[in-house]
């Protein structure tokens, strides 16, 4: 079940902006858990315990950056919103960014980064306005980023994780 976890957190953090504050869960393999969401302004804090720990999603545009190591926020963005995840032996990040860097100038920016992470990218993807890298870290932690670009400006999105 601990694989899941941040997955199930996800979820119960989209049914707690739902209007659900807290409540159980189950897992369908005979596990459960409980949750509580908690809103402060514009942020929203998820926490969420099982047999298997606790993991805990803080996620609005005051959270501050928490990116793993080797990661930072592309030079000149302006951050609009970050999550942030963590449980025992992991933690990640979602942040969403604006810039009025070109997409493939933001993938640029981020493929080095993975790499240098010890990321291996395994997907990569073109639109017509959209560009995508993603991978997984030798330690099977996830990454992935998205440009988007919207007019003179650039949607970034960038999730990470890291064990530890």
């Amino acid at each position: 079940m601990k694989r899941s976890i941040i997955g199930m957190a996800l979820a119960i953090w989209l049914a707690g902006c739902s209007g659900e504050s807290s409540g159980t869960f189950g897992d369908g393999d005979d596990g459960s858990g409980t949750y509580a969401v908690e809103r402060d302004g514009e942020g929203v804090t998820a926490r969420m315990e099982t047999d298997d720990g606790t993991a805990v999603m803080r996620s609005g545009a005051d959270v501050p950056v928490d990116l793993p190591q080797g990661f930072t926020v592309y030079p000149g963005a302006t951050v609009s919103t970050n999550t942030v995840f963590a449980e025992a032996g992991s933690k990640g990040a979602l942040v969403t960014m604006e810039s009025d860097a070109a997409p493939e100038d933001m993938i640029a920016f981020y493929r080095r980064q993975a790499e240098s992470a010890g990321v291996d990218i395994t997907l990569d993807m073109t639109t017509d306005t959209m560009r995508m890298i993603g991978g997984k870290a030798r330690d099977g932690s996830p990454f992935s980023f998205t440009a988007t670009a919207e007019g003179e400006q650039t949607t970034g999105q960038l999730m990470a994780g890291e064990a530890f």
